[in-house]
């Protein structure tokens, strides 16, 4: 008994299954519905430069499906048009680089 007790467990205590705890906010979001499937585009095409735009980040990363709140079938697609765009030097691997500012060093004299 000794031992339960050091190790923080208790029969008072109530178990971790017994549901939802009642302090937590519950975020009742709607998932966003497929880009593709929404207008009935069959596939994700890599010479359409402009629909693949929204889906590269600012620094030229591939957002993920949480993201961009397309299918997994459709995401696939697009993350290969995306790479054959890049092949095809239809759109960058990379983003501007916009490094921050920094003060310049002062030289201990």
């Amino acid at each position: 008994m000794a031992a339960r007790a050091k190790r923080g467990k208790n029969r008072d205590a109530p178990s971790s299954s017994a549901g939802p705890r009642k302090d937590r906010k519950v975020l009742d979001r709607r998932r966003r519905s497929c880009f593709f499937c929404r207008e009935k585009i069959a596939a994700a095409d890599y010479k359409n430069i402009t629909q693949l735009r929204r889906f590269i980040s600012e620094r030229g990363k591939i957002k993920g499906r949480g993201n961009t709140g397309t299918c997994r079938k459709h995401q696939k697609q697009v993350a290969v048009s995306i790479k054959r765009a890049r092949e095809m030097a239809l759109l960058p691997y990379v983003g501007d680089s916009q490094e921050p500012q920094t003060r310049p060093r002062r030289y201990a004299e």
